[in-house]
Order: C-alpha cells, then structure tokens, then sequence
C-alpha cells in the first residue's frame, strides 16, 4: 500500500422536491424556520449552506456565491442552529468551566483543618479563573455562529432548503419562505 489513496466526494441525489429561498438576514431566517417546524416539517427535512471550511473541502477554493449554489447537489448542507441553542451552549461552556474550578479548589480544601471561610475563599479563587475562561470560550463559540451568518449574507444571503413531499408542503414552503422575505424561492425536483 503506497500509503495515499484518493477518496472521493460523492452526493446522493434522492428523487424529493426541495424548495429553496436566500435569506438576507438572520432574523428572517429564523422566523421562517420556526414557522416551517410550526406547520409539521421536519428539522431532518432543512438544511442551510455548509460552513466555510466544508465549502472549501468539497468546492475547492473558488469565490462562490449563494445564487450558483441554490441548485448545486454538490453544495454541503449543515443544520440550523437557533440563537437560543447558542445561548445555551454559551451557558454550559461557561458554568461547566465554573463547576469544575470550584470543584476542584473545594477538594483541594476539604480537609479536618479547613475553615468555612478558607472553603468559601478557595472555590472564588479557584472558580473564578475557571469562569472567565469558560466566558471567554463561550462568547467564542457565540462569535463562530455570527461569523458563519455573516459570511454567507456577504457571499449573497444565507441559503435555505426544505425537503417537500407532495405539492400541498412545496406551496406551503414556498409562502413561508416568501412571506419571512426569502428571494429567489423556488422548487427543485432533487434533494440531497
């Protein structure tokens, strides 16, 4: 074995209608995905445009722009993630860091000769650090979101798939869509 094998990207096109729309805002992306998951569509059933870094693996390192990828198989495809998840992930991060600083300091303190006060003094000392880290790791988790947001809206607004089972979910896609401002909504007969 030579040690290097080539690997190939391959896309499963499934015949399912998807509709799509471009979003210019988060705000109007949001609003859009809770009222599709309001009507019955699925999560597992929306998709957005991969992160850069993914683009990057399966487009190579051409500019691309949101339009020449509405209709793109070969386009990855990511999750949404609402603020509110951020939020609770930017939480966990930060209390998580606290915790253990605290938890560590107490056991370092637990002993016959420790005083309440030298107890309470060591979890601050100690869970005090732990916290700023876990803020600082937790806003850069928050600041990922909005850059991944950001950098699709620069390349001509954030893309949305919604897989549509029959013509009845394709028009209610499409209004929903039209309705929380998505441009260029359409329907195409494949999905990923």
């Amino acid at each position: 074995m030579t040690g290097t094998e080539d690997t190939e990207h391959r896309t499963t096109v499934i015949n399912l209608p998807e509709a799509v729309g471009v979003f210019d805002s988060f705000e109007a992306l949001q609003q859009a995905f809770y009222d599709l998951r309001m009507v019955g569509f699925s999560r597992y059933d929306i998709s957005l445009l991969g992160s850069e870094q993914a683009l990057k693996e399966k487009l190579g390192e051409r500019f691309w722009q949101a339009s020449e990828l509405e209709d793109d198989p070969e386009a990855p495809r990511a999750a949404f993630v609402s603020e509110e998840a951020i939020g609770e992930l930017e939480g966990s991060i930060a209390g998580g860091f606290f915790f253990v600083g605290s938890y560590v300091a107490m056991a370092a303190m637990m002993t016959a000769a420790s005083t309440v006060a030298a107890s309470i003094a060591a979890i601050a000392v100690g869970g005090l650090p732990a916290l700023v880290i876990g803020t600082l790791l937790a806003r850069r988790a928050g600041q990922h979101h909005k850059d991944y947001y950001a950098t699709q809206i620069e390349h001509g607004g954030i893309l949305l798939w919604v897989r549509v089972s029959d013509k009845e979910k394709e028009d209610l896609a499409v209004k929903i869509m039209k309705e929380h401002s998505g441009r260029d909504v359409h329907v195409h007969s494949w999905s990923e």
